[in-house]
């Protein structure tokens, strides 16, 4: 009898101790938003006649500056989804945002025929862009942000554009870093180059 009491304690253990792992990982799940931004049906010719298959791309993001894309492929949509979201978690990527809503400055962003522009807005501006770049920018917590598509409207090659630029993004802090001086100093310097440009306009 103790040797049954002492095992169901020991299973009443490691239940509570599964219970909690998986409330970890849902509260670490629910920190992030996912959006999907395509879904293909694809077909592969095999000995039988076609077989049919669905490909996902989906952004997650915290909305606090953290954002990455996947790509998942499974026979079932359900399926891909998830598989796109295990994967966008993983390659999520931290982008310095000014004030926490826009760009610290314009950059341009190119992967194959997909080419970007994004720019900072002042506030109140909103997100101006088209759908896939959209949805980035929503996971990512940007909330004023002009953004404009140069090249091809494959929403792969966007997302990828779109990624490309936004690694370009640099923070006073780290250009401070990069060339040794203090930030005040370089917010200083740029304060008296867009002053002298707006007297010389």
């Amino acid at each position: 009898m103790a040797a049954e009491r002492e095992g169901g304690g020991g299973r009443g253990r490691e239940g509570g101790r599964d219970r909690n792992r998986e409330n970890n990982r849902e509260e670490r799940d629910s920190e992030f938003v996912d959006k999907l931004v395509h879904i293909n049906r694809v077909a592969k010719t095999v000995k039988g006649g076609r077989r049919m298959a669905f490909a996902a791309l989906v952004v997650v993001g915290d909305q606090k500056g953290r954002v990455g894309f996947g790509h998942g492929k499974a026979r079932e949509v359900p399926e891909a989804i998830r598989k796109a979201t295990e994967s966008a978690k993983r390659g999520l990527i931290r982008v310095p945002l000014r004030e926490g809503r826009t760009l610290h400055h314009d950059v341009p962003g190119r992967h194959g025929a997909g080419k970007v522009l994004l720019r900072a807005a002042p506030a109140g501006t909103g997100i101006i862009a088209g759908g896939p770049m959209r949805a980035v920018f929503e996971c990512l917590g940007m909330h004023d942000v002009v953004a404009k598509s140069l090249g091809s409207s494959n929403p792969y090659n966007m997302v990828r554009a779109t990624f490309d630029a936004l690694k370009a993004e640099d923070s006073p802090r780290t250009v401070a870093a990069r060339r040794g001086l203090k930030v005040s100093v370089l917010q200083s310097r740029r304060r008296d180059i867009d002053g002298g440009e707006a007297v010389d306009a």
